[in-house]
């Protein structure tokens, strides 16, 4: 463990040792000068960022609390007034009644007026007798309420509760044609006192507008928005200030803050939209209804943004002038090697066109002078690669065409021996005089390049040759324009593609067959098609054969003939040119030959 402590300032060494000079220089400035500094600036920045974050939570967590009370004993004394009619007889009487006389409803008339004055935000009081008739009390300013629309609703709800009171949670009501009102409400179950059976029930509608009331001191105190969710999550009220999270009310955001609480009170940092917030929240014990304080944190650091921008601005001058003092000596002190250092990624890209000129005689100067005689002697060694590149190339030529001769004359000398067997002398003698016309071409004539009309005359006195042993075996049609045929192209490239197509396609066909030579250009390509109508091959077959050319790879399975006109046509005309085959069983092959760029110089005719 000591030594790995002790390891680690070399460590360190060496990495400042390997960096470039103009960055060692501006990391020592930076270090001693601004490094100090800013950790200093940051420490201070982020004490009074805490402790101005730390005093809003507080308040507003007060500010949270107190509202949540004022909220539970407005809530508990409408839930009080629920009870009246248990204390009143002459209501008892009326709930029990079946008919709605004149008495009746002067008795329910004053009850209502009673509790509609309780509250200044009551928008409406309903008492629902045994058979379902409803009366009602209303705030000024309502002509007209809908409760056979919320009756259903109503029994559910108590129903529920049983004897106890229910709040329900913020909701909208039909007052006067074409009128909408946003309420929560209270209600209960009246109980005959006698016989403790259900004889009607009462509900409150307060208006929404109450929680503005005890919301804006709390707003005005947090610089926040105050959010009040009932126990299922729906929202009861809710700023809709600029800086709200609930503009538009949106209750998605109102689910993303109910996420985060956990226990009767607390407070976290949450991002909703574009914008960070402070969020502080207590749980009501009674209605299980939350409230929430938002507070935009931008608004929180206000009286911080002064200090802290102060000093950033003296933080980044600090570091920018121990910049432009490290950059301008570094600057100085590393030109030459800057220069060096360009000139050898140029050198790195391929161009050895390059000179440095030292100005002075120290040490960079005189690595400038090696860097020079090096490039001298690295353009003398590549040229002398390239030569013997090109003296491989033609020798490896040579020698792949060098193979062809004794292919082809093998065959020939098949077809003699065989012929001489029948002695059949006329014929040995033709076919000796066509053998002496391809080891003429082939042989005596040494030149590598020969003009397209001269290889297909090969081609023809090859056919010419294997009639004798196959008598009306093959029919040969060239079709190969006449702009064509002077142009200079690789000796023996045709006849060893023929002389496959005649072993390996039309011999062990049934009947004669047809081998034909075209050929046009395409693309800035010559190419040529030698194809038959012979027995094909299956798609496997082809397939290995196709990647054999590709590859360049030596496979016994398919002999030299394809493989070396392949190769002689890439290491002449480059590896865009080449061999690719098709075929399909008992419908022929066709070889495609494509050859780049072929010279449009008139060989010798």
């Amino acid at each position: 463990m000591v030594s790995y402590i002790l390891r680690i300032p070399r460590r360190l060494w060496l990495f400042l040792a390997n960096l470039p000079m103009e960055r060692k220089l501006i990391v020592v400035f930076i270090f001693v000068l601004s490094l100090p500094i800013t950790y200093v600036s940051y420490l201070s920045s982020r004490s009074t960022f805490h402790s101005v974050l730390q005093s809003s939570t507080k308040s507003a967590g007060q500010m949270a609390g107190s509202a949540s009370d004022t909220i539970d004993r407005y809530i508990a004394d409408l839930k009080r007034y629920t009870a009246l009619p248990l204390y009143n007889t002459d209501v008892q009487f009326y709930l029990e009644q079946q008919n709605a006389d004149w008495e009746k409803n002067t008795s329910m008339s004053m009850f209502l007026s009673y509790l509609i004055h309780t509250k200044e935000e009551m928008t409406a009081v309903y008492l629902v007798d045994k058979y379902g008739y409803v009366f009602y009390d209303r705030a000024p300013g309502i002509n007209e309420l809908f409760p056979a629309e919320r009756m259903a609703q109503w029994r559910s709800l108590t129903e529920e509760a049983g004897v106890a009171p229910v709040v329900q949670g913020r909701h909208t009501i039909r007052v006067n044609p074409g009128e909408q009102r946003e309420v929560f409400s209270v209600m209960r179950t009246v109980s005959s006192v006698s016989m403790l059976k259900p004889i009607g029930m009462i509900i409150f509608d307060i208006d929404i507008k109450l929680f503005k009331g005890i919301a804006d001191p709390v707003n005005a105190v947090t610089q926040g928005n105050t959010i009040i969710v009932d126990e299922s999550g729906g929202l009861v009220y809710g700023s809709e200030a600029e800086d709200s999270p609930l503009i538009d009310k949106d209750t998605q955001n109102v689910s993303l803050l109910l996420q985060k609480t956990a226990g009767p009170e607390g407070n976290f940092q949450i991002r909703l939209g574009a914008q960070d917030y402070l969020a502080v929240y207590t749980v009501s014990q009674q209605t299980g209804w939350t409230t929430l304080v938002t507070i935009p944190l931008e608004r929180i650091l206000t009286p911080v943004q002064k200090t802290r921008n102060t000093l950033i601005l003296t933080t980044l001058a600090i570091v920018a002038f121990a910049l432009v003092v490290a950059t301008f000596i570094s600057h100085a002190l590393t030109k030459p090697l800057k220069s060096l250092v360009r000139l050898m990624k140029q050198v790195q890209h391929g161009n050895l066109d390059v000179w440095l000129s030292p100005k002075y005689n120290d040490e960079i100067g005189m690595i400038g002078s090696h860097f020079n005689r090096m490039i001298i002697r690295v353009k003398d060694l590549l040229q002398e690669v390239s030569l013997t590149e090109k003296r491989k190339q033609k020798a490896d030529m040579r020698a792949l065409q060098n193979q062809i001769n004794p292919h082809f004359i093998y065959n020939t000398l098949e077809s003699i021996r065989m012929l001489a067997e029948g002695s059949d002398e006329p014929r040995v003698a033709e076919l000796t005089y066509l053998l002496g016309l391809q080891m003429r071409y082939g042989i005596v004539r040494s030149e590598e390049m020969v003009t397209i009309r001269h290889e297909l005359d090969h081609v023809r006195n090859y056919l010419n040759l294997l009639q004798i042993r196959f008598p009306d075996k093959f029919r040969l049609d060239i079709n190969v324009p006449e702009e064509l045929l002077p142009l200079p192209v690789l000796k023996l490239v045709f006849q060893p593609v023929v002389e496959n197509a005649v072993f390996h396609g039309l011999e062990a066909k049934d009947g004669p067959g047809t081998l034909s030579i075209t050929a046009w250009s395409e693309d800035g390509k010559t190419v040529f098609c030698v194809e038959d109508d012979g027995i094909g091959m299956d798609a496997e077959t082809l397939r290995l054969l196709n990647s054999n050319l590709l590859n360049s790879s030596d496979s016994e399975k398919f002999g030299i003939g394809l493989r070396n006109v392949n190769e002689r046509l890439r290491l002449h005309y480059g590896s865009s040119s080449g061999l690719q085959v098709h075929s399909e069983p008992e419908r022929g092959t066709r070889v495609i030959l494509r050859i780049e760029d072929l010279p449009d110089e008139r060989g010798g005719e």
